[in-house]
């Protein structure tokens, strides 16, 4: 029941045990891969389909109980906090890539080189190691490989995602006043922006597993690479796939200046791919 005062509950909610149960078929089908199964990838398929399933129901309701002014106040602030919270768990998810990647070139190449406590393992273990980065370890584990550069594609990647978090704040602009052919001209602009980033670093790590050797065989260097530009890649993949969504809800008349949590979540979620991109632009590709 919902009331001005009392916090909407649903009834008879079937949506979190579907998901469990596409959760479980697609993990479960995915350590039975590992294992030589050979239905797990069926399994996984059957799993993967059912979480869908999941979300297009239950993100359904969501958008007609909100549409149908459901929510209040009480629940919008509920939605708000829970937003925040999901948002600073992925800033905290990046952060442990990041503090990875620091901890290697400030600490742990320097002392396999020799450098403080390192000594004694540079001079038996790792003599002719010098202290360069980007390194694929001693040895050259990876071998000849050559660094992504910072000035091609990922150059054009950082303005393209700078230029849709451009866009996607003009299309809030337009929400809040009201101008509805403005929200979604700047949320059909932020979405094509998110997709050719995507297909270009798609082109990107083609181009630097057949051209330069870098994969994520080739040391610490690859291994970094690929772990915190894919993951952001699939963000980005996420809140493109979510502004859609937004952009459709747009051309069917939804939101009002007033009632459009569900475009400000997006938003936030896209603004916060974009300073993480900045930040491995800096961290990853430039210095």
């Amino acid at each position: 029941m919902s009331s001005e005062n009392a916090y909407y509950i649903p009834h008879d909610a079937k949506w979190p045990i579907v998901g469990s149960v596409g959760l479980t078929l697609l993990l479960g089908g995915f350590a039975s891969q590992l294992n030589g199964s050979t239905m797990a990838s069926n399994v996984m398929i059957v799993g993967f389909l059912v979480i869908v399933y999941m979300m297009f129901g239950w993100f359904g309701e969501v958008i007609d109980e909100s549409e149908s002014g459901t929510y209040k106040e009480v629940e919008g602030a509920s939605f708000r906090m829970g937003m925040v919270w999901f948002i600073f768990s992925e800033v905290m998810f990046f952060a442990v890539f990041f503090g990875a990647l620091y901890y290697i070139r400030i600490f742990s190449v320097p002392w396999l080189a020799g450098e403080g406590v390192g000594a004694s393992t540079n001079e038996y273990l790792w003599s002719s190691f010098e202290a360069v980065w980007p390194t694929n370890g001693p040895g050259d584990v990876g071998g000849e490989y050559e660094k992504m550069g910072a000035w091609g594609l990922p150059a054009i990647n950082t303005l393209l995602l700078l230029t849709s978090g451009v866009t996607c704040t003009w299309a809030h602009w337009g929400l809040v006043a009201n101008k509805r052919k403005q929200l979604i001209i700047g949320l059909a602009l932020t979405v094509t922006l998110g997709f050719i980033f995507v297909g270009l670093q798609a082109l990107e790590y083609s181009h630097g597993y057949h051209e330069l050797n870098l994969t994520l065989g080739t040391g610490v260097y690859g291994s970094t690479f690929y772990m915190l530009t894919g993951f952001h890649g699939f963000h980005v993949t996420v809140g493109a796939i979510m502004l859609t969504v937004m952009l459709v809800r747009s051309i069917k008349g939804h939101f009002t200046p007033e009632n459009h949590f569900a475009f400000e979540a997006a938003a936030w979620y896209w603004h916060f791919v974009d300073v993480v991109w900045l930040g491995l632009f800096i961290f990853v590709y430039w210095l």
